[in-house]
């Protein structure tokens, strides 16, 4: 089936951080690959010529899907719709790139430009930006980092938090003596609790993310949106840890650290958007 027709000075478009060769029928983000199927691939062609309008369902049955094509054509429709989807890292309910309007049919939200002219189709500002000659990330307006040092550094941040979590499970007798020695019991029980328990939470949600992230799950940063909230009031919790402590490392160490590990799961966010938005 033959490629929605452009013009040659728009073979290549870019929206973000991908990128589109129309001629070559690839997609990439961030100059990496992207796999998408030709069907899927030719309806999100086909929205890249028509950004910021309404493309009729019908409509891409007509353009997509020829009259002796015998098919179920909503099927294959949503079908492709959803690996474009996909591989763009969107989501149906919060679309930053494809939206779908109830019985009409799909708007291509970004702005687009040409590779070759820079012509935006859609909207005012281009997504990606230049700065001292280095591209700008769409959301965050800082300069665009490699993917692997971003994933490598959030891994990190994932293998901080297991050995934590490990060692303070290896060393609960030391805890347990450390703070009976300056609160209460009932205290001392509560804090020792806590700490099996979010220590137990944590391991396998770490495990997952770094997981995740080591295997560039391209659906990560959605799934991290989600899990933000218990990611952050767990990461508070062992923020505290440090004064645990505080008799070994001193006072202002143990402040420092925690005031750092206060900032952690925010990073951790920044470092996903970077990555996978």
């Amino acid at each position: 089936m033959p490629l929605p027709q452009t013009n040659q000075a728009g073979r290549i478009v870019r929206f973000g951080i991908f990128e589109v060769d129309l001629a070559a029928g690839e997609l990439r983000k961030s100059g990496v690959r992207v796999r998408l199927q030709e069907q899927p691939f030719q309806v999100l062609a086909y929205l890249l010529q028509h950004p910021g309008e309404i493309v009729t369902r019908e409509e891409l049955r007509q353009k997509l899907w020829p009259a002796d094509t015998f098919v179920d054509f909503d099927h294959s429709l949503n079908t492709a719709v959803n690996k474009v989807r996909e591989a763009l890292g969107d989501s149906a309910s919060s679309p930053r790139y494809l939206e779908t309007l109830a019985r009409r049919g799909y708007r291509f939200l970004a702005p687009v430009e040409s590779a070759h002219s820079g012509r935006k189709d859609a909207g005012t500002e281009p997504l990606v930006t230049q700065l001292n000659g280095s591209p700008l990330h769409p959301e965050l307006d800082i300069p665009l980092p490699r993917r692997s040092l971003t994933r490598a550094l959030f891994g990190l941040i994932q293998i901080m938090y297991l050995v934590f979590y490990l060692v303070a499970l290896f060393r609960l007798g030391e805890i347990d003596r450390v703070t009976n020695s300056f609160l209460p019991g009932w205290v001392a029980t509560g804090i020792l609790v806590a700490v099996i328990t979010t220590a137990g939470v944590g391991i396998p949600l770490r495990c997952y993310l770094f997981t995740a992230s080591a295997f560039d799950y391209r659906r990560l940063g959605e799934k991290f949106q989600k899990l933000f909230l218990a990611i952050l009031v767990l990461d508070q919790l062992w923020a505290v840890a440090p004064f645990l402590m505080a008799q070994k490392i001193g006072f202002g160490a143990a402040f420092a650290a925690t005031a750092a590990l206060l900032y952690v799961p925010f990073s951790e966010r920044t470092l996903v958007r970077m990555a996978y938005s």
